[in-house]
Formats: C-alpha cells, sequence, structure tokens
C-alpha cells in the first residue's frame, strides 16, 4: 500500500469558467491556469503521483508547454492513472478536502465523486469530497481562490488487494 498527499490551490477571475472534479459549476468567476484550472484534479493528481514518489503534476505536464494550455484536467488525470496502472498499481481509495467560500460545493459532490470513481476505476464509495469554509479569514475567506488537499491510497496489483 501506498499514500500520496497533493495540493493545489487557484485564484479566481470574473469571467472563467469554473470546473470542479470535472464538473463545470455556475458561478460568475472561475479560477485561473494554464490547464483548465480544475484545481481539485490538480491536488488529486499530485496526490496519486506521489504516492509512487513519481513527482507531481508540473514534472509531468509544465505549465511552459503550450499543448496543455486549456486542456482539460480530466485528460491529464487519465495519464496520471494509466501510468499507476503501468506501476502496477491502482487506487484503493481518495478524500478530498476543498476550501472555499463560495460556491457552494454540496449540490456538486455527488457528480463529482461519480466522474472521479470512473476515471480512477473505483467505486464512488471510494471518493471523499469535502468542503469547508475558512470562517472569512485569509484568500479563501476573502474569496480571492481555492484550495484542495487531497489524500490517495494505492495498492500494488500484484498483491491482489
Amino acid at each position: 500500500m501506498r499514500v500520496g498527499l497533493g495540493f493545489d490551490v487557484h485564484r479566481f477571475e470574473a469571467g472563467k469558467k469554473l470546473v470542479l472534479g470535472g464538473v463545470e459549476i455556475p458561478s460568475a468567476v472561475g479560477l485561473i491556469g494554464h490547464s483548465d484550472a480544475d484545481v481539485l484534479i490538480h491536488a488529486l493528481m499530485d496526490a496519486l503521483l506521489g504516492a509512487l514518489a513519481l513527482g507531481d503534476i508540473g514534472d509531468h505536464f509544465p505549465n511552459t508547454e503550450e499543448r496543455y494550455r486549456g486542456i482539460s484536467s480530466m485528460l491529464l488525470m487519465r495519464e496520471v492513472v494509466a501510468l499507476i496502472t503501468q506501476k502496477g498499481y491502482r487506487v484503493v481509495n481518495v478524500d478530498v478536502m476543498v476550501m472555499a467560500e463560495k460556491p457552494k460545493l454540496a449540490p456538486h459532490k455527488a457528480g463529482m465523486a461519480r466522474l472521479l470513481a470512473r476515471e480512477l476505476g473505483v467505486s464512488s464509495e471510494d471518493i471523499s469530497i469535502k468542503a469547508t469554509t475558512m470562517e472569512k479569514m485569509g484568500f479563501i475567506g476573502r474569496e480571492e481562490g481555492i484550495a484542495v488537499q487531497a489524500v490517495a491510497l494505492l495498492a500494488s496489483v500484484a498483491e491482489g488487494r
């Protein structure tokens, strides 16, 4: 068994679309990034890569590469999952904490879990997505952006777990 931890943060900008966990969420502001800025998937990819000591998303998908400009983070995560599979591992479960004052994520969490479960090859019961506010403190509390922390557990396929 291998455990990985991921963290990412992106700031808001008016007029951008907001994508979290592969789900487009209605919002007057979206996140700024080289790709689609899906901060949830970015943190999750770092957790998955970290579990196998494979670096981080910047190593695999540098923001200096034009081919990644505007790309769906879900497509990048598919590459990470393929790499994990090539290394002889599978995802057991993931736990994600979204830190944001807005938008409210409760109506979107089940949809995110279904999408992520499909991409990771697990049941939606193996995907935990939680959200919290920062009680109006710091850049998140001032509604300047979103931060996400993720933990992923992987198991060796050879061990049959």
